[in-house]
Parts: structure tokens; C-alpha cells; sequence
């Protein structure tokens, strides 16, 4: 039955079918308030119940999803469902399938794959960050938007941390035969981010050579050779590249390289035939838009012959100082918050002494700093994290004369790594000039 023209839940227009999946039809449809193009996967409810396991799977595609928030990786925008039906509304990525590009050129230069496979690893690292385990990394499952950037999809059959039993590891064997791990096939337990670097290495092997690195008559045999790690790369492989699938190609999980010594090998950070290039560290645009609200803060004034003045705090009125106060945000009646990423601390300082011992900070922890003319105090990382560069702003209100409150905030790149600088070094750092902090039950002054 034909579903164009469709209005579904009187929110989207339903389009034409973008494919079949193991659950369920993938239909593109458009929001009718917002006219955004989007993804909607239609789950029979029947066709999961009936079936062992499968209803327990979509729970946690839907928990793993609401997870994830990558550039990288397919976004979750809402859930739905009627009596017979559950509906993924999912951002819509129109390039279609990294696997069609393969079937289409044959192969790709190392150059493209190199990009591809950075953004690859990215999307994973994150992943794991979070305890999230993919388990079916393949082309088919790795999209291309409009501007040939990646998104990794599917998470039908991830696993969470939760699900290792007591000996720490994975025991469900899953994933498409000829991307799955050598630990895998065993059936003794696996480590779910060790598997999915492992399907990562397949995955670039296929990228440069346009077929698979473990083939056999039957699918035995290629279980074989997978298990022994049997695979030759062809001639055209780089040395680096060939070195840099050696090493995640390894058969032994406890012996296979980390995400990370791949990020800090030759080849993932310079690309093929590369010697001086450096990668272009992407640092957030100083007009980029955020969700913080506008509020007063310490401002330096020019003045006509453009120097700069020294600084000067606008105050806050009563009604301002109530509202920074966590009883008044509501924001968790809504949102769920996976990490805190503001902070907010009272401090009998001068407003330039607090400046000054944030700049000191920020040059032990090697981090920029930047200071904009509306006041606010911009410190950015030097290179890219998990979900970009991370950025936080610093901005100062004067409560009296002799007390000020400053508000600290995270802006962009990945919350965990946030908080583990925010509590391990930033925090400690202030304990100088802070005066009491606020929200976290340790209201008391600092001695």
C-alpha cells in the first residue's frame, strides 16, 4: 500500500520509501510546521512482540539513541507510536549509503576513505564514551549527507555497558558475518568497543579496496581466516595504511590497538602520502549562535581613540539575582541532563583578579583564551574532542561592590570530556578566588 500524501500524527507528511529494513518500512517524510525533511522508521508492534528479544532490542535503540549526539551519527528527533504501530522520527541524511558509493566507483582513493574513516572514528569514540557499543559497523549502515560527511545508523543491534555480565564483557553474538570480530565468532565474551574496532579496520579495508579482506568458499572458512587474522592488502595500499590495518586487524582483542593509538598514528592524523600537513583544528565561530540567554556581563569600553578601558561590571537587580538561582530553573521538568555544564560561584574578588586567575588556568591546562567585546571571556580548546572542540564561557556579574558572581559555560564539544576537566582541574584551580559555590550543596565559603 502506497503511504505519499499520508498525514501522520497530524505533524508529518509521508513520503516515498527510502528502504526496508529488519523491522520495519523507512519512509521520508516532511514536518508540516517546520517543513523539515525527515527519516521515520515504521515498527510493527505485533511483528516485535511476537518475536523473543525483539521487543527488548527496540527499547534499547530507543535508549541508545537518545544517548548519542554526534555530528557523526544519525540524530533521534522523537519517538512515537499508535496501537499497532511505533514510529523512529530520525534526522533525514539524503546522500544515502557509504556501501552505494563502493558499488558505484569499485573503490575509493585513500584520500576520501581517509576522511571518512577520521569521521568513522570519531562517531565510534564518542560512542564508547558514552558505554554505547554499536556491534554492525558496515557501509550500509554508514550514511552521507549532502556534504559527503558520515553518519553512522542503526542501532538496532548496539549493547549498552550495562548488559556485560559479571566477568565485564559482551556475550550476545551479533553483526553481519564478514565485519564481526575474531572474539565474536568464539562465543566467549567480547569487549564491544575492541569488536567495533575491529569492524572499523574492516570497514577501511573495504573503503581502498573495494572488497573484502576476509573471503573463503563458505561462510566456515571465512570464519577461519578471520579468526587467524588471514588477509593481504593489495598493492596499492600505502606502507602507513597497511601498518595502521596490521595493527587493528589483529586477531588477539588484548594486542589490537585503542581508538586512540589509532588517532595518534601517522596515517589517521596526516592521511596518505602526507609529511608536513598539519589537520585544521576547527574552532567554533565567535558569532555562532547558542541557547544561552543574553545577560549583563563585565564589559571592556573603547574609547574613541580605541584603547581599551579598564574593566567595568554592570549590576544586577534583585529580580536578576533570583533568577540564577537553582531553584527557579525548571529546565529538568523537561530535559533530562546528562552532564552539568554550567557552573556558578560567588567570589569577594575584584572582577579583573577573577579574569586574571581564569587566563592563569586556562594557560596551565593549554587552553585559548578569548575575550569579546560584550564580556564575555570565550576559553577553547587547541584541538578537536570527541564532538569537536570544546569551548566554555566565562561570564561575571557584580552582586555589591565586593561580591561578584561569576557563571561558567559550556558551549560547544563533548560534555563528558567537559566535566572531567571542569571537576578534575578547572574547579580545583578556582579554589583562590572562590568565595562560595552555588548548587552543588557546598554553599559554605571555602577557607
Amino acid at each position: 500500500m502506497d503511504s505519499r500524501g499520508k498525514i501522520l500524527m497530524e505533524r508529518y507528511e509521508l513520503g516515498r520509501l527510502l528502504g526496508k529494513g529488519t523491522f520495519g518500512k523507512v519512509h521520508y517524510a516532511r514536518n508540516l510546521e517546520s517543513n523539515q525533511g525527515v527519516a521515520i522508521k515504521m515498527v510493527d508492534k505485533d511483528r516485535v512482540l511476537s518475536k523473543v528479544g525483539q521487543s527488548e532490542q527496540i527499547r534499547r535503540e530507543i535508549t541508545t539513541m537518545r544517548l548519542v549526539a554526534h555530528k557523526n551519527i544519525v540524530e533521534l528527533h522523537e519517538v512515537m507510536a499508535t496501537r499497532n504501530k511505533i514510529y523512529f522520527v530520525m534526522e533525514y541524511v539524503k546522500g544515502g549509503e557509504l556501501f552505494n558509493k563502493i558499488e558505484k566507483s569499485g573503490k575509493l582513493t585513500e584520500a576520501a576513505a581517509h576522511k571518512y574513516f577520521q569521521q568513522l572514528i570519531s562517531a565510534v569514540d564518542y560512542c564508547h564514551s558514552r558505554g554505547v557499543y554499536h556491534r554492525d559497523l558496515k557501509p550500509e549502515n554508514l550514511l552521507l549527507d549532502e556534504n559527503e560527511n558520515l553518519k553512522v545508523s542503526d542501532f538496532g543491534l548496539s549493547a549498552l555497558s550495562e548488559s556485560k555480565r559479571q566477568d565485564g564483557l559482551l556475550h550476545t553474538p551479533c553483526g553481519t558475518p564478514a565485519y564481526v570480530a575474531p572474539e565474536v565468532i568464539s562465543k566467549a565474551g567480547y569487549d564491544g568497543a575492541k569488536s567495533d574496532i575491529w569492524s572499523c579496520g574492516v570497514v577501511l579495508f573495504v573503503l581502498v579496496a573495494g572488497y573484502l579482506p576476509f573471503q573463503g568458499p563458505n561462510l566456515m572458512e571465512m570464519y577461519r581466516r578471520i579468526q587467524h587474522g588471514e588477509f593481504r592488502c593489495p598493492s596499492w595500499f600505502s606502507h602507513k595504511l597497511k601498518r595502521l590495518l596490521y595493527k587493528i586487524l589483529d586477531p588477539n582483542p588484548s594486542t589490537r590497538i585503542s581508538i586512540q593509538k589509532i588517532k595518534e598514528s601517522t596515517w589517521f592524523r596526516k592521511g596518505p602520502g602526507a609529511t608536513d600537513t598539519v589537520i585544521k583544528e576547527k574552532i567554533p565561530s565567535e558569532n555562532a549562535t547558542t541557547n544561552a540567554a543574553q545577560t549583563p556581563a563585565v564589559r571592556r569600553k573603547k574609547n574613541a581613540d580605541g584603547d581599551v578601558k579598564p574593566l567595568t561590571v554592570t549590576n544586577l537587580n534583585a529580580f536578576e539575582i533570583i533568577s540564577f538561582s537553582t531553584g527557579f530553573d525548571l529546565s529538568g521538568l523537561f530535559i533530562k541532563k546528562e552532564c552539568k555544564k554550567e557552573a556558578r560561584f560567588t567570589s569577594d574578588k575584584p572582577a579583573s583578579a577573577i579574569i586574571s586567575k581564569m587566563e592563569d588556568v586556562a594557560k596551565i591546562l593549554n587552553l585559548r583564551v578569548r575575550k569579546k567585546d560584550d564580556g564575555v571571556v570565550k576559553i577553547l580548546g587547541r584541538r578537536e574532542g570527541r564532538n569537536g572542540v570544546l569551548q566554555f564561557d566565562i561570564e561575571i556579574f557584580e552582586i555589591t561592590p565586593f561580591h561578584h558572581l561569576v557563571e561558567i559555560k559550556q558551549t560547544s564539544g563533548d560534555s563528558l570530556e567537559y566535566q572531567k576537566l571542569f571537576e578534575e582541574d578547572i574547579r580545583p584551580a578556582l579554589k583562590d578566588i572562590v568565595w562560595a559555590w552555588h548548587g552543588d550543596g557546598q554553599q559554605q565559603k571555602q577557607l
